[in-house]
C-alpha cells in the first residue's frame, strides 16, 4: 500500500509538472518574446532619444505595466471569473449572458461585446506570427549585414512552413514547446541579469515616480509612448483563455516564479547597455549577446517566435471552435488531430485565412519596427472588452460589491483604455489592419446571428404545434413502417418540416419517430448522465434532448449507443435520419439589411452539412428539400 501510494504521489507530481512546462510552451509564448521588439519601438516613437530620463522612465511604465495590467489583473482577478475552468472572451461572455434576460437590450450589448472581443482576437491573431518571427529573423542583420536581403524570404519560409504543417496536429512536437520555452527564458533572463550586474543602478527604475515623471514631462509624448509600452504586455489575454488547458495554478506559478523575472531582467538589462552604448539601439536585445552567441540566440529566438505563433494559431482554432458550438459562425469543418489531447484541433478555412493574412502583412510592412505600428489596437480592444464583461459577471452572477468592483475595474479599464486610445494613433500606420480583419470576422459573426435567428422567427410562424398534431393524429390514416425515424430539430415544440414532408410525399411514417434536438450549454463541458433527456409523446412519438458544452464535440451515433445503456434501444442498422436541405431566399421584408441576408445565405451554403458536423452514418440519412424566404 505504501509502494503504492509513493507510485501514486510521482505520478501526480510528474503530472503537475508535465503541466507548468507545457504551460511556458503554449500560454507565454506570445509575451515571452515581446522583448525582442518592445524596447526598440518604446525608443523609436519618442524619436530615439535616449537620456538616463527616458531610459528609467521607459523602463518604469514596462515594468508597472507588467505588474499591473498581467500581474495584478489578469493572474489574480480575471483568472477568477473560469467558466467552470475555461477561460477566454467567449467562455466569459457566456458566464456575463447568466445575468441578463434573453430577450432585453442588455443581452445584446453583452453579446455584442464579446463578438467584438472575439473578433480583434483573431485581428491580434495575424500580427503576432508576422512580428514575432520577423523580429527573430532580423536578428541575422546584427551579426552582418549580408543577410539583410534575406530576412523576408527566410520569414515567408518559417511562415508558409508553420500554416502548412498545422494539418498534421501539434501533438507530437507539442512536448517540445515548453522545454524550449524554460530555455528561452533561461537564457533572456541570464543575458539581461549579466547587464544589470555591471549597471545595478538600473533598478531605480521600478520606482514608478520615473515613469510618471516621463509621461507628465511632455504628455503628447507620454501618450504616444503608451502605444510602444502596451507591446510588453501583448499575450496577456492568452494566460486567461488558456486557463482551460493548465488550470489556474501552473499558469499562476510560472508567471510569478520563471516569467515575469526574466522578462524584467532582460528589459532592465537592454536598458543598461542602452546608457552605456546608445548606438546599441538598432537592436537592444541581440546586442545582449556576445558576438559567439548571435547565431545560436536567433536560432531560439526563431524557435520560440514559432512556438508563439503556435500558439496563437491553437487558439484561433479554439476560438473558432467554441463560436461554431455557440451559433455565432457556421458549421466549420474541425479535424481532430490526437486522439489523446482535445484541443489539438485543425480548422482548414481558418488556417487558410490566418496564412493569406500573415504573408499580406509580412510583404507589406517588410519589417518589424514598421509592423510595430501595427500591433496594439486590436489587443487593448480585448483587454477593454475583458474587463467590462468581467465586471458584469462578478457583479451580477458572482455577487461581488458593486461599489468596490466598479472601483477596481474602474482603474483597470482606464489603464487598458489609455493604452488602446494610445494605438488609436498608429491607425494610419499600419493599425487599420488588424481593425480590418476584425470588422470581416464581427460582420460574418453577427450576420449569421441575426440571419438564425430570422429564420428561426420564419419556421415559427410557418409551424405547426406539435401537441396539435398529435391530438388529430389518426393511426388508421397513416401506414407505419418498420424501423426508427430520427428529425433533427431545432424546436421540439414544432413538427419537423422534413416529418411534414415525409407524410406528404411518402405518405407513411416509422412505428417509431424521435424528434432529436441538440443543445449547447454556456459551460465548457456537459457530464455524460446529463447527456441524454427523454420525453416519450404518444402514438410512440419521442422527443430526445442532447446537451453539449461548447467545447464538446457533437456526436449522435456516440448519444444514441448511451440511450441504449438507459433502455432506450437504437439498432442504426433499422434508423433514418431525416434532415431537411433547404434554399434560403432573401425576401422583400426588412428584418435586417438586404446584404446581410445574402452574406447569411452564402455562408449557409457554403457551411458543413449537418451529417458531417453530427457524425451521422451518411447511408442513414435521408434529405428532403424545401424554400424558405427571410
Amino acid at each position: 500500500m505504501a509502494q503504492m501510494a509513493i507510485a501514486s504521489a510521482d505520478h501526480a507530481s510528474k503530472s503537475q509538472q508535465s503541466l507548468y512546462i507545457g504551460a511556458l510552451g503554449v500560454v507565454y509564448g506570445d509575451i515571452g518574446t515581446s522583448p525582442l521588439y518592445t524596447i526598440k519601438q518604446c525608443f523609436d516613437s519618442i524619436g530615439g532619444h535616449i537620456t538616463p530620463d527616458t531610459v528609467y522612465g521607459i523602463l518604469s511604465l514596462i515594468a508597472w505595466a507588467l505588474v499591473t495590467v498581467v500581474t495584478f489583473k489578469y493572474v489574480i482577478v480575471i483568472m477568477r471569473a473560469d467558466n467552470r475552468g475555461e477561460g477566454g472572451i467567449l467562455a466569459l461572455t457566456a458566464l456575463a449572458l447568466r445575468s441578463a434576460s434573453r430577450t432585453g437590450r442588455r443581452h445584446r450589448l453583452i453579446l455584442a461585446a464579446g463578438l467584438i472581443g472575439a473578433a480583434l482576437f483573431y485581428g491580434d491573431g495575424v500580427i503576432t506570427p508576422a512580428i514575432s518571427v520577423l523580429s527573430a529573423v532580423e536578428g541575422l542583420k546584427v551579426a552582418t549585414p549580408v543577410f539583410d536581403h534575406f530576412v523576408l524570404p527566410i520569414t515567408v519560409g518559417l511562415l508558409l512552413g508553420l500554416f502548412l504543417v498545422q494539418s498534421r496536429g501539434t501533438a507530437r512536437v507539442g512536448g517540445l514547446f515548453g522545454p524550449i520555452m524554460a530555455i528561452w527564458f533561461g537564457v533572456i533572463g541570464l543575458l539581461g541579469l549579466l547587464e544589470v550586474l555591471k549597471q545595478p543602478g538600473i533598478l531605480w527604475a521600478l520606482n514608478p515616480y520615473y515613469g510618471v515623471k516621463l509621461l507628465t514631462a511632455d504628455p503628447l509624448v507620454g501618450f504616444v509612448l503608451l502605444g510602444a509600452v502596451v507591446l510588453a504586455v501583448t499575450g496577456a489575454e492568452a494566460l486567461y483563455a488558456d486557463m482551460g488547458h493548465f488550470g489556474r495554478k501552473p499558469i499562476r506559478k510560472d508567471w510569478l516564479i520563471l516569467v515575469f523575472p526574466a522578462l524584467l531582467f532582460n528589459y532592465f538589462g537592454q536598458g543598461g547597455l542602452l546608457l552605456a552604448s546608445p548606438a546599441a539601439l538598432d537592436n537592444p536585445f541581440y546586442r545582449l549577446a556576445p558576438l559567439w552567441a548571435l547565431y545560436p540566440l536567433v536560432v531560439l529566438a526563431s524557435a520560440a517566435t514559432v512556438i508563439a505563433s503556435q500558439a496563437v494559431i491553437t487558439g484561433a482554432f479554439s476560438m473558432t471552435h467554441q463560436a461554431v458550438q455557440l451559433g455565432y459562425l457556421p458549421h466549420l469543418y474541425v479535424r481532430h488531430t490526437s486522439e489523446e489531447e482535445f484541443g489539438q484541433i485543425y480548422v482548414p478555412k481558418v488556417n487558410l485565412f490566418l496564412l493569406v493574412a500573415v504573408l499580406i502583412l509580412v510583404l507589406g510592412f517588410k519589417s518589424s519596427d514598421n509592423l510595430g505600428a501595427a500591433y496594439g489596437i486590436a489587443v487593448t480592444g480585448t483587454m477593454s472588452l475583458t474587463t467590462i464583461l468581467a465586471l458584469v459577471y462578478m457583479v451580477g452572477v458572482n455577487g461581488w460589491n458593486p461599489v468596490l468592483s466598479a472601483l477596481l475595474f474602474g482603474f483597470f479599464l482606464a489603464v487598458d483604455l489609455a493604452f488602446f486610445s494610445a494605438n488609436m494613433l498608429k491607425i494610419d500606420q499600419g493599425g487599420w489592419f488588424p481593425l480590418l480583419v476584425a470588422a470581416i470576422i464581427y460582420i460574418l459573426m453577427t450576420s449569421w446571428v441575426q440571419g438564425r435567428s430570422a429564420l428561426v422567427s420564419v419556421r415559427a410562424d410557418t409551424s405547426m404545434p406539435l401537441d396539435l398534431f398529435l391530438k388529430n393524429f389518426n393511426p388508421e390514416s397513416v401506414k407505419r413502417v418498420r424501423g426508427t425515424a430520427v428529425f433533427m430539430t431545432g424546436d421540439v415544440g414544432a413538427v419537423p418540416t422534413a416529418l411534414l414532408h415525409n407524410l406528404k410525399h411518402n405518405q407513411v411514417l416509422h412505428e417509431r419517430v424521435v424528434l432529436m434536438n441538440v443543445r449547447t450549454e454556456d459551460i465548457p463541458h456537459v457530464p455524460e448522465d446529463r447527456r441524454v433527456e427523454f420525453s416519450h409523446l404518444p402514438h410512440n412519438f419521442h422527443i430526445i434532448r442532447l446537451h453539449y458544452g461548447f467545447m464538446d464535440e457533437p456526436n449522435i451515433p456516440r448519444a444514441l449507443a448511451q440511450c441504449r445503456v438507459l433502455q432506450f434501444h437504437f439498432n442504426l442498422m433499422e434508423t433514418s435520419f431525416f434532415l431537411r436541405r433547404e434554399k434560403i431566399l432573401a425576401s422583400r421584408r426588412k428584418p435586417f439589411a438586404r446584404w446581410r441576408r445574402q452574406l447569411f445565405i452564402l455562408m449557409s451554403n457554403t457551411m458543413l452539412n449537418a451529417t458531417e458536423f453530427f457524425r451521422i452514418p451518411s447511408n442513414r440519412v435521408i434529405e428532403l428539400g424545401g424554400q424558405i424566404e427571410i
